[in-house]
Parts: structure tokens; C-alpha cells; sequence
């Protein structure tokens, strides 16, 4: 396997990584807001989520990887991430989880459309195309006029902006902020700002509730860091399409756990965007690079182990 291929695989290990911790914290959102407020879901989420980050920051360069002289980028990513936290989980709280992600999964079409401006990155014809027909199938889910056009899928679909503007901007930074500072900076606007909304709005946990606010404080730092760091690695336009993924995991949980049945207009919508997203990817890196794909499918898992392994031995041996 050459070094590209290696780093692009450690790259979708990463994400794959990510992934799994967004659909987690997902979950573990759509059971809590059904008994408490959005303002302490985040509020709690992010004050959970900066603890374990701190907790683990010496394997990250401690306080000196949160160093910057970038702090407007920084403003402005913790900003996005507000839009895309309040955003989605506001949808996710009124919309089945299925239907919520399904919409989400517009942020690699937006990514892609973002590129361009951006980026300085090259999208033909072909893959504006494949943007477009995205975005019909985004009109088949929402079917205007049949009222799934609310506020809630409103909100999801801002969410997806900010969110592809997250991407981009952590492929921008890359160069000169740690994966540390990209991960930590994006949970201090949202806790900001759900201080001033959560009292008034908070209900003292059980201990239960307890139990799946940590989770879901533990499943947002395991996103953050699966995302910043295959973000931070390859093209955004080239990762973006492998989060289809999550949307198995939330069909399947929507089903078991909250008898959710997504109707034919969802399925197809979603189909629909999947296809434009991996015909993107296609385009992208070229039908002749499918083996390519394959490899890095395989040994993505096992590079991203390994560094975590490196990694936890340089700690072992610096105590």
C-alpha cells in the first residue's frame, strides 16, 4: 500500500470512529430530550464533554495543543457549532431519528458545493449535477405542501450548513491548530450559550438520565475526535460520502427502539442522496481507484489502532 493510500486509510479509520460516536450520542439524544429540555441537554452534554476532553488532553499536547493565534476561525467554528447543535437536535427532538439524519446527510453535498469557494478544490459539471439531484431528493423527503416542510426539518437542514462548515473549516485550520484545539474550541460556544438558556429549563436528572448524559458526553468526544482527525487528513469532498453509513445504524435503532418505519418517500428521498454522494466520491477519485477503496476499507481499522496504540505506549513510558 503506498503512503497515500496508508494516510487516506488512517484518515477513513478515523471517521469510521466518528461516526460511531455520533450515532451514539444521536441515540442517546433522541431518548433524553423526550423528558428534558434541549437547553439542558446541551448544556449538560458540553460541560460533560469538555471534562473528558481535559481529562484526556495529555495525549494531545496538554494546555500547549489548545495554543492558537487563530481565534477569530475559532470564534466563527464554535459559532457553526451552535447552529449545527441546537439545529439538529432541535429536529431530532420533534422528527423520527431516521428521517432527521436522512436530512442531515445533506452536509456532504454542501461540502462538496463549499469546496469549490473555499477549498480552491475542483468540482466538474458532473458532480454539480450529482449535487443537485442530492438536493431533489431532499425535496422528496420534506414533499413540500404535505407539511413534513416544519420548523424541525427547517432546523436539521441549517444544522447540515453549519456542520459542512465545520468540515471545511477543520481541513483550513489543519495546517497550523492541533486536532485537539479543532475538538475542544466547537463545545465551548454551545455550552456558552445554553447558559443563558438553561434556567428555567432544567429538571434534576435520575439516575438513569445520568448514566445516558455521560454516554452521550462520551460519544460527543469520540465524534469530535473521529471527525476533526479524518477531516483533518484528507479532502473533505472525498470523506464526506462514507457517513452514509450512520444512516443503517439510525434506520435500525429508529425501528427497534422507537418502532419508527421510515415511509417510501424517506427510503427513496434517502436513496436518492446516497447515490449523489457516492457518485461524487466516484468522480472524485476515478473508476479505476475501486481497489484502492477496497484496500483502505480493509487496513483503515487497523492503522487507526495503531496509532492509538503508539500513542498510549508514548504515554506509558512518559510516566
Amino acid at each position: 500500500m503506498s503512503e497515500r493510500d496508508s494516510s487516506f486509510g488512517v484518515a477513513i479509520g478515523y471517521l469510521m470512529f466518528g461516526i460511531a460516536g455520533g450515532l451514539g450520542l444521536d441515540l442517546c439524544a433522541k431518548w433524553l430530550l423526550a423528558d428534558y429540555s434541549l437547553e439542558q441537554f446541551v448544556f449538560l452534554r458540553s460541560i460533560i464533554g469538555l471534562a473528558i476532553f481535559f481529562s484526556i488532553g495529555r495525549w494531545y499536547g496538554g494546555i500547549r495543543g489548545l495554543g492558537t493565534k487563530r481565534w477569530i476561525a475559532h470564534l466563527l467554528r464554535t459559532a457553526l457549532a451552535c447552529g449545527a447543535m441546537f439545529g439538529f437536535f432541535f429536529g431530532l427532538k420533534h422528527m423520527p431519528l431516521v428521517n432527521a439524519l436522512t436530512l442531515a446527510f445533506t452536509a456532504p453535498l454542501i461540502v462538496t458545493a463549499l469546496s469549490v469557494p473555499l477549498l480552491g478544490e475542483s468540482v466538474g459539471w458532473r458532480r454539480w449535477l450529482a449535487v443537485i439531484v442530492g438536493f431533489i431528493g431532499v425535496l422528496m423527503v420534506l414533499r413540500p405542501g404535505t407539511g413534513m416542510f416544519t420548523p424541525a426539518a427547517i432546523a436539521v437542514l441549517i444544522a447540515a450548513v453549519c456542520y459542512a462548515g465545520l468540515a471545511i473549516s477543520a481541513r483550513i485550520l489543519a495546517a497550523t491548530e492541533t486536532s485537539y484545539a479543532l475538538s475542544v474550541y466547537v463545545v465551548l460556544g454551545p455550552l456558552v450559550a445554553s447558559c443563558f438558556l438553561v434556567p428555567g429549563n432544567y429538571v434534576p436528572p435520575t439516575t438513569g438520565a445520568w448514566a445516558l448524559f455521560l454516554l452521550a458526553g462520551l460519544c460527543s468526544v469520540c465524534a469530535w475526535i473521529g471527525i476533526v482527525g479524518s477531516y483533518s487528513r484528507a479532502p473533505p469532498s472525498l470523506l464526506a460520502p462514507f457517513e452514509y453509513t450512520a444512516l443503517i445504524g439510525a434506520a435500525a435503532a429508529g425501528y427497534f427502539i422507537w418502532n419508527e418505519i421510515p415511509d417510501r418517500w424517506v427510503v427513496g428521498g434517502g436513496a436518492v442522496i446516497i447515490a449523489s454522494g457516492l457518485y461524487i466520491v466516484y468522480r472524485e477519485v476515478g473508476g479505476a481507484s475501486t481497489n484502492r477503496y477496497l484496500r483502505v476499507f480493509t487496513a483503515s481499522g487497523a492503522a487507526a489502532i495503531s496509532r492509538l496504540a503508539q500513542r498510549g505506549k508514548k504515554v506509558k513510558g512518559e510516566r
